[in-house]
């Protein structure tokens, strides 16, 4: 209407708008606090990464820097000769270094695989389904995580040993597959996917599987790439003691650790090995880290 500055007039609705956003202040922080707040994070950041160069540096510490007290955090003269140590005493073993290795992998590797499937495909009715039982089901993977691994040890060594898996692969492959804090972690991402979006797929005709396959599984993908660092390193630190019992299949931490209890001359091998187990999961991390944050930034869809 004209005559009242409604309707017609359309600049007062934006001549409002800015003055209300010029009516607001703007919060800055100064120059000293920024520089304080890098300060702060810089010494929590140092202080974190200490026990990683005081092993960087023990490897390659003589002997009698490594009995040295008080310790020293970083290397004096450094020297090759715990790694030379290292490969004379695993070529003096009556099983390869490699066997160790392959059995470290094929653990790792068919226990990520398998767990990563087995919770995405147990999380996705209890995320986007409705069924008798369900809240039931899901209030018994909450409290299974408040049991330790030592608690189910004696169980789970009953249950592989009525399967006759004891002494195989599997008795350390199939617990993993039974990591309840995966199924808890796919679930509580797999609730943030839009139901129009699974309905939509239906409409056109696309069955479970491939809502599941296709639309699923990549919009998770922050919660199995995070669930993926968790189980390697579980299964990578795994020593199947108390289920694998044949030296032909023991793992590589079993091998180190045989190393490190060899005594005081074995010392500068024994920090050289734990540099070699510690080097491989962190490696890991950091090349998975950024792709973690850049799906977790990108991924959050909401009805």
């Amino acid at each position: 209407m004209p005559g009242t500055g409604l309707g017609n007039d359309g600049g007062r609705p934006v001549k409002l708008k800015l003055k209300l956003r010029a009516g607001k202040k703007r919060v800055n922080r100064s120059f000293a606090g920024t520089f304080f707040l890098f300060l702060m994070l810089a010494a929590f950041g140092a202080f974190m990464a200490l026990p990683l160069v005081y092993a960087i540096n023990n490897a390659f510490k003589p002997l009698d820097e490594i009995f040295l007290f008080p310790p020293t955090l970083f290397v004096r003269n450094p020297t090759w000769n715990n790694f030379l140590d290292l490969m004379n005493l695993l070529g003096q073993s009556w099983v390869p270094f490699s066997r160790y290795i392959f059995n470290t992998v094929f653990i790792t590797g068919m226990g990520i695989v398998g767990h990563v499937i087995l919770a995405s495909a147990a999380a996705y009715p209890l995320a986007k389904h409705k069924f008798p039982g369900k809240s039931l089901l899901f209030t018994t993977v909450v409290l299974s995580l408040m049991f330790t691994p030592v608690v189910t040890q004696t169980p789970n060594y009953m249950i592989l040993s009525w399967l006759g898996m004891v002494d195989t692969y599997w008795a350390v492959i199939i617990p993993a597959f039974a990591y309840s804090l995966g199924l808890y972690l796919m679930k509580q991402f797999m609730e943030q996917i839009p139901d129009a979006l699974l309905e939509a797929a239906k409409i056109d005709g696309a069955s479970e599987y491939r809502i599941f396959w296709s639309i699923v599984m990549p919009n998770v993908k922050p919660a199995w790439l995070t669930l993926i660092i968790l189980l390697f390193q579980m299964l990578w630190g795994s020593d199947g003691n108390g289920f694998i019992y044949s030296e032909q299949l023991k793992t590589l931490h079993y091998a180190a650790n045989q190393i490190i209890l060899g005594g005081i001359a074995r010392a500068g091998a024994g920090a050289a090995v734990a540099l070699i187990l510690m080097s491989v999961p962190i490696t890991l991390f950091l090349f998975s880290q950024s792709r973690i944050i850049e799906t977790m930034a990108t991924s959050g869809m909401k009805d």
